[in-house]
């Protein structure tokens, strides 16, 4: 078949790593001369870019590429991502007719699909020369910055497909963002397994705050920085660097620093390199020099060791913290983990305290939120809702605002916006700029 001619669908589940995979997939596809079709009918290939942190998400991963395999037998079927680097026989037995791509080996997409005859690369590194300055949205970007961590968490699979820390150099990221803005971009996401370590490949030392500095002092006009999740004790040690930086207007002052659990105990048996007292210490702080900061977090329920006890101890911190954000997962077995070969908590007590946890989390977030009813606030309108039916703004802070889809030419667009209601988890109104 002529290259020119070879139709690609890709279907993307997971991160948003895997997002920005997706997207310089596309852009190697594009420059080769391949055509990307949205219909999968239409297309003599498919690639899926898979997940595979979750059990649950596996398993849908397994059911998609039997389906896949079987009803588009004529079609040629590669699968990426982290289930292609962290479970290749997995897929081989779904799937034995697939090539495989790891996350590492995305520049060679190319090359598998002209290839005749299946492909398996699951070695190799990424290629680190050039970012493509494309998006799927007016108005915001994901640019995974890096790849891979410094930790070794008992319950993560994700580890073992993108172990080694890969950062892209702070002049090409500047420059594509550079590239972004001048298109109309508004929200960059800065994303990573874990921004904290940004850098530390390059240089031997964490390059987060040099980063950010650049863009900002490089970067001309209105956009916004979201920074992605950092582990708590690589933030600890960048802190009065990291503070300064968040001042600026550029930056929202959003924090995404996952806890994992409120008991040290449970620390411990998950490998992380801090304890409770040293979270505590390190929210504090942030709120006491940035009072307006939006603190998201992330807690992992019934992971094995996990007593009643441990679980109460993480309610207490989450009451006292008063997350901006929670996201609650029930621990899930992987293989090829430490935490697979500790006795599991039951699945049903998982559920339980999993309902508990959420309900408090809400509870808080209505307490929160309701402070905001009746004040106007500034935002930027940067994103259609859930199903198009609404556009979401964000304060400087993060905090969402939803609002009417009929204000769409305000898209891309600052507006002092009323306060009008609110959930546990999202602010509602009404734009009151003189222009509406």
């Amino acid at each position: 078949m002529n290259r020119c001619m070879m139709k690609v669908y890709i279907e993307t589940y997971g991160c948003a790593l895997n997002v920005h995979d997706t997207v310089v997939m596309e852009s190697y596809i594009d420059l080769n001369g391949h055509t990307l079709v949205s219909n999968i009918e239409d297309a003599d290939a498919i690639i899926v870019n898979t997940c595979a942190v979750r059990l649950d998400t596996e398993r849908r991963m397994e059911k998609r590429l039997r389906e896949l395999f079987n009803k588009y037998p004529d079609k040629k079927l590669v699968v990426a991502g982290c289930l292609a680097k962290a479970r290749p026989y997995l897929v081989h037995k779904v799937a034995p007719n697939a090539s495989m791509l790891s996350p590492q080996s995305i520049h060679k997409i190319s090359m598998v699909l002209e290839s005749p005859r299946k492909i398996i690369l699951l070695d190799g590194s990424k290629e680190r020369g050039s970012l493509p300055a494309i998006t799927n949205s007016k108005t915001i970007a994901t640019i995974a910055v890096s790849e891979g961590c410094l930790s070794n968490c008992s319950f993560c699979i994700t580890k073992i497909a993108r172990r080694k820390v890969s950062s892209y150099p702070v002049s090409i990221v500047v420059e594509t963002i550079k590239k972004l803005v001048e298109k109309g971009v508004k929200e960059i996401r800065l994303t990573a397994q874990d921004m904290g370590v940004y850098g530390y490949d390059i240089i031997g030392k964490k390059m987060l705050p040099e980063l950010i500095n650049s863009i900002i002092k490089r970067v001309e006009g209105e956009y916004y920085l979201r920074i992605g999740m950092m582990s708590p004790q690589h933030l600890s040690e960048m802190l009065d660097d990291i503070i300064p930086l968040y001042k600026d207007q550029h930056l929202f002052k959003f924090f995404h620093i996952p806890v994992q659990s409120g008991s040290d105990k449970v620390l411990r048996l998950m490998n992380r390199e801090y304890s409770i007292d040293e979270y505590v210490s390190l929210v504090k702080e942030i709120r006491r020099k940035l009072p307006e900061s939006y603190i998201a977090t992330d807690i992992i329920v019934g992971h094995p060791g996990e007593g009643s006890e441990d679980f109460l101890q993480t309610i207490e911190l989450v009451k006292l913290l008063e997350f901006d954000k929670v996201h609650i997962a029930r621990y899930t077995y992987r293989p090829r983990t430490l935490a697979g070969k500790l006795t599991q908590v039951p699945e049903a007590e998982k559920k339980r305290r999993s309902s508990i946890l959420a309900s408090i989390v809400e509870n808080i977030g209505l307490k929160k939120n309701s402070e905001f009813l009746g004040k106007t606030i500034e935002a930027i309108i940067l994103d259609e809702g859930f199903k198009r039916q609404s556009l979401i703004a964000r304060a400087s802070n993060y905090r969402p605002v939803v609002i009417s889809k009929e204000y769409n030419r305000l898209l891309g667009k600052r507006a002092p916006i009323l306060i009008t209601d609110y959930t546990f988890f999202d602010l509602r109104g009404v734009p009151i700029d003189d222009t509406c």
